[in-house]
């Protein structure tokens, strides 16, 4: 008898062909999508950063530095206002307004006087600063440009830096003499980037001396807001697709139960039957959205009230193309049991590709531009827009775009799907 309890349940697994995908094809998707946004962190394997960078300085020292960040492998730098290289160079406020944006998570501002201080090894008191201007949504970004820039500040101008100490040496012990002067002008130019002994003396001097670098969070700008809006999002949007499929499934129900039929012979049709569905889906969405968003004004201080027009806007949009997406389901499958199966796989997928499980800025950048395929990432891109950025309803318009050519397809095909009904 186990003999042939074991056949028939192979047997079985053998027909259902979404058992299978459940068994064999989510655990290795899931795999991989996780092995390759954390297990290459060493090797390349998440997105060259997007540095905006900005020379306010003008002097030797500042060009070799901005000069050596672009030569970083890992970094992408900008330094100008069109990202094709093109048009006028960036100033602070362009370069802030960048990282506002969106359009790159960090921009390092190399303020007027750094060479100078650098000079003197940052002695006087009011010595200027290396500015980070960075979008603390990104924890990785702005750690990895301090410590870059830390690094370039050494090996791109080791010259000019034991020039300087060498000048300061002379100030308060007195000059050299005619040999020693001789020895330090025979000695520096092979301090010079891609000289052999640049190394080892980059190495010895340990940090990049006269140099202070101060993160600015540019986001908040002193208001305390934190990053809830990210979490309510994510989850939000995730759990609004489970819900959608879900309620959909009450579909497959009123054709078992011969409702549906009843339905379809009334002056509704088929077409009239789809569209009620659709439009309780989408309010249900709508309701969800908001219980979720009011939970994280109400226990964890979400500024939702402040974004009331963009939150409304995002989530009527958002939860009309997810009720269509409910619909497609639907009407893809046979029996409850088959809808679960296909709605757990695509969506586990499409959340897990679509930044509802870790932010997208943690993958490479191959599995970003994936990731701009699914529902998720739009969007989670729109309400991070109102809620982080505080970005007018207008700048929107291309997750609005987006999410109504979401909403249109999905229903086109839930109609074609659903003429099996008609001609059963």
């Amino acid at each position: 008898m186990i003999a042939t309890l074991l056949r028939v349940g192979w047997t079985n697994l053998k027909r259902d062909r979404v058992a299978q995908a459940l068994t064999f094809v989510l655990p290795v998707v899931f795999f991989s999508i996780f092995a390759s946004v954390f297990g290459n962190q060493g090797n390349n394997g998440t997105a060259r950063i997007r540095v905006a960078v900005v020379d306010e300085d003008g002097s030797e020292l500042s060009r070799r530095v901005a000069a050596g960040l672009a030569q970083e492998k890992g970094l992408r730098v900008r330094t100008t206002v069109d990202a094709e290289g093109k048009g006028a160079t960036l100033d602070r406020a362009a370069a802030e307004r960048l990282v506002r944006e969106g359009d790159a998570p960090v921009a390092v501002v190399l303020p007027k006087g750094l060479g100078a201080a650098a000079a003197t090894f940052g002695n006087t008191g009011n010595a200027p600063r290396v500015q980070l201007l960075a979008d603390v949504s990104d924890r990785i970004a702005p750690q990895m440009v301090f410590g870059l820039l830390q690094k370039v500040a050494m090996t791109s101008a080791p010259d000019i830096l034991m020039q300087s100490g060498l000048s300061q040496f002379e100030r308060y012990a007195g000059a050299l003499t005619p040999e020693q002067r001789s020895a330090v002008n025979a000695w520096l130019p092979r301090l010079k980037p891609g000289q052999p002994d640049a190394v080892n003396a980059t190495r010895a001097a340990g940090g990049p001396f006269g140099i202070g670098i101060d993160t600015v969070d540019v986001m908040r700008a002193g208001r305390q807001e934190s990053l809830i809006s990210f979490y309510a999002a994510g989850i939000g949007v995730m759990f609004l697709l489970f819900s959608s499929s879900g309620a959909g499934g009450s579909l497959l129900e009123e054709v078992d139960s011969g409702t549906f039929d009843r339905l379809l012979s009334t002056r509704v049709g088929m077409s009239g039957v789809l569209a009620g569905k659709w439009l309780f889906l989408s309010l249900l969405g709508m309701m969800q959205l908001t219980v979720m968003f009011l939970w994280g004004w109400l226990v964890f201080k979400l500024d939702l009230f402040r974004h009331v027009p963009g939150f409304v806007v995002m989530t009527i949009f958002t939860a009309t193309a997810a009720g269509a997406f409910g619909l497609v389901l639907a009407t893809l499958a046979r029996t409850r049991a088959q809808l679960s199966a296909i709605s757990t796989i695509l969506i586990l997928t499409m959340s897990s590709l679509g930044g509802s499980m870790f932010p997208r800025f943690l993958m490479s950048e191959t599995m970003q531009k994936m990731g701009l395929l699914t529902f998720n990432a739009w969007a989670l891109d729109g309400y991070l827009k109102v809620f982080w950025r505080n970005a007018p309803i207008w700048q929107l318009w291309p997750q609005l775009l987006v999410l109504t050519c979401l909403t249109m397809a999905f229903l086109t095909i839930a109609r074609l799907l659903a003429r099996r009904w008609e001609t059963a």
